[in-house]
């Protein structure tokens, strides 16, 4: 079980454990990643990234959103 007072952004760790699983964009401090978000964890995010994991830290996320379905 997480303790919420370790979590840096509890608000935001709320959303992305709703969209594991999803194809999502995320905004670092350095740039712009898009996968499939395979995890959630208090300290970072794991997004699978053409199959690759990259580990991403929750204080460098600026934003967050689902991926465009393509069509």
């Amino acid at each position: 079980m997480t303790q919420m007072e370790s979590i840096s952004n509890p608000y935001l760790y709320e959303t992305l454990k709703m969209m594991v699983g999803q194809a999502i964009v995320v905004q670092t401090e350095k740039n712009i990643q898009q996968g499939v978000l395979i995890s959630i964890l208090p300290d970072h995010i794991v997004l699978a990234i053409s199959r690759t994991p990259f580990f991403i830290s929750i204080e460098e996320i600026v934003w967050v959103t689902l991926a465009a379905s393509k069509k």
